[in-house]
């Protein structure tokens, strides 16, 4: 390489983390956390506009949602580490001084971002997670994607085309169809469809109208709570906290694939994770395996007023409460925003949507892939795939890998993190606001790469037993804890892309089924 290539290189690698840094200080500053603080604290590596094939900052959106949250977590730990009686913000100094150094490589992030690809459990490379009938088909005017993961979705939209669960089936079927009309009468019968549309089709639609110009995470005062010392530590028992959430109670009621990976996070930071699924709702083991890392799972059946009671005692005594169901299920069961806060004074409530809380589409379903296609991305990757081929067609494109979903899941948790310390500090109960469409317009004001650059990142690594070197090499074994009789096995699963110094990793087992685990608190 000549050095003129080189410097070159260098520049752009420094742009690149440039851009994530102001991306990560935006965030941060948009939830009032501490000045300084990601200056001192942050240490970026990677190019992250080289870790992944794409023409959008993919990168970038791993990198900064990953670092958000290792920053918000070392903010709370050192905190826990040097306050002393609750709302005393006097000792900052101590505070940048017990704080871990925070560290996330780009290569690394990225990777995480596909995580539930590279399970092995028992050195067996984990099933593709997506049905058969799941994906992209034409219609008379267009193309729609179809979500068929769970098998009532799958049934509810044979239901619909009545036709034959095949692919040629609904294929045919849907050719007859016009995209935007067959979108709706899914939406209207709870089924997860989404209409392909180009940037500037969704940038009418009334939904992106109402998401324009709000940040990706939303931080909401939603009760007023006295500050409090529930998460210091007594000044004898301080060296007693391993980790920034050791002791934290987190009730979460979610399924694929954000919530849960939010979920895992602030396990992994020590929080005693109860993740309460329906027993209506199938398992869907290669996504719940990976995502339960460090989490009790347990199922209550909402339909039960006996299991009510039973998640209403688990809320009183829970810190953090996240949920994605569709909107208004919980608030209807009595366990919404306002009503935690009024039952637990001080908590914290996340909760992930698919198009956010305001427009048309505030109630509608959605799922990673839908939203890309909803809203222009699929069209715009795969005509920068176009040019950058120098070919004369084009086509639709998806993003390499859910990073809507990822980035989601990490800034819930980073607003978690950052609404707990918080209650430390001002008091009060909060909520937590993301959604899959504000990520995506986060993605989307990162910038597109120009034809020159896009796509010429690495590839991602082959999935396959045994693992690749590279994905191996960060990797690590975790116990799967199964019901009794069953054999004994082992999940081989990638870490994560966190480093806080000197904070140790000590999550061990998953849970080796939905409804293997006591239904109370440790």
């Amino acid at each position: 390489m000549s050095c003129v290539m080189r410097k070159k290189q260098v520049g752009n690698e420094q742009m690149s983390r440039t851009a994530v840094l102001a991306s990560i200080q935006q965030l941060w500053k948009h939830l009032g956390l501490k000045d300084g603080f990601v200056e001192k604290k942050l240490v970026l590596s990677g190019d992250p506009d080289k870790v992944v094939q794409s023409s959008f900052r993919v990168g970038q959106l791993a990198q900064a949602s990953t670092a958000l949250v290792g920053l918000a977590a070392s903010a709370l730990y050192g905190r826990r580490k040097s306050a002393g009686d609750a709302g005393d913000d006097r000792s900052g100094e101590r505070l940048l001084e017990n704080a871990p150094e925070v560290k996330v490589d780009a290569r690394h992030a990225v990777l995480c971002f596909a995580s539930e690809a590279y399970n092995v459990v028992n050195g067996e490379l984990s099933r593709d997670i997506w049905d058969d009938l799941a994906g992209l088909y034409a219609t008379k005017d267009g193309y729609v994607r179809i979500h068929t993961n769970f098998p009532h979705h799958r049934q509810g939209i044979l239901d619909l085309l009545k036709c034959a669960g095949t692919r040629e089936a609904v294929a045919e079927a849907l050719s007859t169809r016009e995209a935007l009309q067959f979108e709706q009468e899914a939406t209207d019968a709870g089924m997860c469809v989404a209409a392909v549309r180009t940037l500037a089709q969704w940038d009418l639609h009334p939904q992106a109208q109402a998401l324009r110009g709000r940040p990706p995470i939303e931080l909401v005062k939603i009760g007023d709570a006295p500050v409090h010392n529930r998460f210091g530590i007594p000044e004898t028992e301080k060296e007693t906290v391993q980790r920034p959430l050791d002791g934290i109670k987190v009730l979460e009621l979610t399924r694929v694939l954000a919530g849960p990976t939010a979920g895992r996070a602030m396990a992994g930071f020590g929080a005693d994770v109860l993740w309460i699924t329906s027993p209506n709702l199938p398992a869907l083991p290669v996504v719940d395996i990976d995502t339960s890392r460090g989490k009790r799972a347990a199922q209550l059946e909402l339909n039960k007023d006996e299991d009510v009671e039973t998640l209403r005692g688990l809320a009183r005594e829970c810190d953090v409460f996240l949920q994605s169901y569709r909107p208004a299920s919980l608030e209807e069961r009595g366990f919404g925003p306002a009503e935690l806060a009024r039952m637990r004074p001080g908590i914290v409530v996340a909760t992930l949507r698919g198009y956010g809380w305001d427009g048309p589409w505030a109630k509608k379903r959605a799922f990673d892939s839908l939203v890309q296609s909803a809203t222009g991305l699929n069209v715009a990757e795969g005509e920068a795939w176009s040019r950058s081929q120098n070919s004369g067609t084009t086509g639709l494109r998806p993003l390499p890998i859910q990073c809507l979903d990822h980035a989601a899941g990490q800034l819930l948790a980073f607003g978690i993190i950052a609404a707990l310390y918080k209650t430390t500090t001002e008091g009060g109960s909060w909520e937590v606001r993301v959604s899959l469409a504000g990520v995506g317009q986060w993605l989307r004001d990162m910038g597109q790469l120009g034809a020159e650059d896009a796509f010429k990142g690495e590839t991602m690594p082959a999935r396959q037993a045994p693992m690749v070197e590279e994905v191996s090499n960060l990797s690590r074994n975790y116990v799967v804890r199964n019901p009794a009789g069953k054999s004994p096995r082992t999940l081989t699963a990638l870490k994560s892309a966190i480093c806080l110094d000197n904070v140790p990793d000590i999550v061990a087992e998953v849970p080796g089924s939905l409804k293997c685990d006591s239904i109370k608190w440790l």
